[in-house]
């Protein structure tokens, strides 16, 4: 408090300008929006009571992110950045911030639970946040039945016993703007019902005003602290999720584009049974695609689904361009059994991204020069993707490897290259990382947020970081020559396509395996001059002792 104090930041009860503010945000957000969901929330007693409960929300995050800022600020002052003290501090000020936000989360629930999840699959933030907000992922209390009973009814127009044989009041999944039931329609089909919580486009608006006034008035206040960008992709994020039109359409192209390959499995969309508020899709089983022990169980390879795991999602980034945005464990299950002894089964598709044909093919390129180590390259697309002189830690974020790496792919960097890279990574600022992330286009911070979890999730299946690595460059060199086939000719015209693929990635193999082949040699040459020299020094030792002995 004492640092509150002197920054003349408000405190939790000493500032009314604190309770003013989020009180009319909170009010504002309520009385402009048209109508809630639920007929519950409707009486204006409800709506003074989720105004309430806005000032209270408001007020916590108004007061968890000042703190923290004055923390950052106060912690750090008169410290070089290039210290080793500055880091150490810093990453003390980063574990507090992280915790102190994660409650903010836990206790304001629904959008700043989403939000949480949201900056925890964002690798650039500091490993603090990410480790620390990675917990809310699980983190989700089922809404009670009668509000969920009264959001299907009114949706679909008709009493529960009139659709469906059986529905299960418990669900068998909960996130944080819907849960899931298991169902049986009258014709014996078993289904999954996905319903939005109700009075969410109310908690919305507030939620995401709150947030935008935040960044902003931290921005005004220390321009070194810019996170608008992360507030606006998070609000376009979740806008999308909201409408499950959209996603029942999202999963059709999905299962369009995969419909060619048995590995792939997206439940079918029962549109009848389908609003913006509730989903109806086909049932199917299965366990995390994570759940090693699982997969163990059913005699399935860890790294043979992650294999397959990494393909599908690098054809989705490089060759559709059309991704799902949201590949966490619980969105993505392994269904044993089929020609290949398993199939995965995508799952919500609430978020996803069309990109943009252009970044698409600068995409390719980019890896293709990532995994060439093509540092001209990487600068120039740098360039285009509009953060210029930080294009030098591409390689690092995706590759875990310097441009001037002299390590195999998927080896990471040796002790040296590690340590310059820690000198270079000192002379950062904070304002350096939110200007990298706020120049990225926002197709390259969706591809970035898919990137990692696909990547969380291989690790923990234990696959090599090369079957990553090898799988986005054979789908980049594909990418780039690309070209969708119409139906008529989709056979003949796949063929080719996959032909010319496979002759352009042998290509890059070869000069992969060369260029490694020719580190190895390189190696081998400093290890035999390195012995050769101790061997001449042991003779020339042993021949002067014999000679002052004489």
């Amino acid at each position: 408090m004492e640092i509150l104090r002197k920054f003349k930041l408000p405190g939790r009860s000493k500032s009314p300008i604190f309770v003013f503010t989020a009180t009319g945000l909170a009010f504002t957000a309520v009385t402009g929006t048209a109508t809630a969901v639920s007929v519950f929330r409707d009486s204006p007693s409800n709506k003074i009571a989720t105004a309430v409960e806005g000032v209270v929300r408001s007020s916590r995050a108004i007061y968890a992110i000042s703190l923290t800022v004055a923390d950052y600020k106060y912690s750090l002052r008169r410290l070089p950045a290039d210290s080793d003290e500055y880091l150490q501090r810093l990453n003390e000020v980063h574990s507090r911030s992280a915790r102190r936000i994660l409650k903010l989360c836990e206790s304001n629930k629904s959008f700043y639970v989403k939000a949480g999840q949201f900056v925890a699959t964002l690798k650039l933030v500091p490993t603090e946040y990410s480790l620390a907000l990675s917990s809310l992922q699980d983190q989700a209390v089922p809404c009670n039945f009668q509000e969920i009973k009264h959001v299907l009814t009114s949706n679909l127009g008709q009493n529960l016993t009139e659709i469906f044989s059986s529905f299960n009041e418990e669900p068998i999944a909960a996130a944080s703007i819907a849960q899931v039931h298991h169902a049986v329609l009258k014709n014996h089909q078993e289904v999954a019902v996905k319903v939005q919580y109700p009075g969410l486009k109310q908690n919305m608006k507030l939620d995401t005003m709150i947030m935008s006034f935040l960044s902003k008035s931290v921005a005004k206040i220390f321009p070194e602290y810019r996170f608008d960008w992360l507030v606006y992709e998070f609000v376009k994020s979740i806008s999308q999720e909201l409408d499950f039109i959209q996603e029942a359409n999202n999963s059709e192209r999905i299962a369009k584009n995969f419909k060619h390959n048995k590995m792939i499995t997206v439940p079918k969309v029962f549109w009848e049974l389908t609003t913006t508020q509730v989903l109806t899709m086909q049932f199917c089983k299965g366990f995390k695609v994570d759940d090693v022990e699982s997969l163990k169980s059913n005699n399935l390879s860890p790294e043979k689904v992650a294999k397959v795991l990494v393909e599908v999602f690098a054809e989705m980034i490089f060759v559709h361009g059309f991704i799902h945005g949201d590949p966490h464990p619980g969105n993505i299950l392994v269904s044993p059994g089929g020609h290949n002894g398993f199939s995965l089964v995508l799952l919500d598709h609430g978020n996803c991204k069309t990109l943009d044909e252009g970044f698409r093919r600068d995409f390719c390129r980019l890896w293709e020069a990532l995994i060439l180590l093509d540092s001209n390259k990487i600068q120039e697309l740098g360039k285009q993707f509009g953060v210029g002189k930080y294009a030098k830690f591409f390689p690092v974020i995706f590759t875990g490897r310097t441009s001037e790496s002299k390590s195999g792919l998927g080896k990471g960097m040796s002790i040296q290259e590690r340590q310059k890279l820690k000198q270079e990574v000192k002379l950062l600022r904070l304002e350096d990382i939110t200007t990298f992330m706020g120049s990225l286009p926002p197709d390259f911070l969706s591809v970035l947020r898919t990137d990692g979890l696909v990547r969380s999730i291989t690790l923990k299946l234990g696959a090599p970081k090369r079957t990553r690595l090898l799988a986005y460059a054979k789908y980049a060199v594909y990418g780039l020559d690309y070209k969708p086939p119409s139906e008529s000719d989709f056979v003949e015209k796949s063929m080719i396509s996959r032909s010319v693929m496979l002759m352009s990635y042998l290509r890059l193999r070869l000069i992969l395996e060369v260029m490694e082949l020719f580190q190895r040699m390189k190696k081998l040459k400093h290890t035999i001059y390195g012995f050769y020299g101790q061997l001449i020094n042991g003779i020339t030792n042993s021949v002067k002792r014999v000679t002052c002995s004489v």
